[in-house]
């Protein structure tokens, strides 16, 4: 995969439910990280006394995160809703020339922040809430 622009990396947010999308509105900054929970099942058989893990086990999990301007946009207010109401709709997550990631999201954190002489910003803190699907870019 050759360098790609940092902008192309978007959030998506399923607007009314029905799998229309529209890119997070604001954005400057978004980052999205997997992980998976380790099972030790090291025994005093355990050759040589290294570690061993079962494989397939634990809980996968993601989290998506991203900071940007306040706009007050249909996705800033979307947002919001899903926060207070405590929703869990999904979200798409566009890595640009690899796929896409889509799934179940609970925002876990809004915060706003503004500065004198500055703009209005916020930030976004998302935890999957269920099984999530890759599509890669053909």
């Amino acid at each position: 995969m050759v360098a790609q622009n940092g902008k192309d990396l978007l959030i998506k947010i399923d607007m009314t439910g029905d799998g229309q999308f529209e890119t997070a509105a604001g954005l400057r900054a978004t980052r999205i990280s997997f992980n998976a929970e380790s099972v030790d099942v090291t025994s005093l058989e355990s050759a040589g006394g290294w570690r061993q893990l079962l494989g397939g086990a634990g809980v996968k999990t993601a989290s998506i995160s991203g900071s940007g301007v306040f706009k007050d946009d249909a996705t800033d207010e979307r947002a919001r809703q899903i926060f207070f109401d405590g929703e869990t709709p999904n979200f798409q997550v566009v890595i640009p020339d690899f796929g896409i990631v889509e799934g179940q999201f609970q925002i876990t954190s809004i915060e706003y922040a503004g500065s004198y002489n500055g703009e209005a910003t916020y930030e976004l803190a998302l935890a999957s809430a269920g099984a999530l699907v890759f599509t890669a870019f053909a």
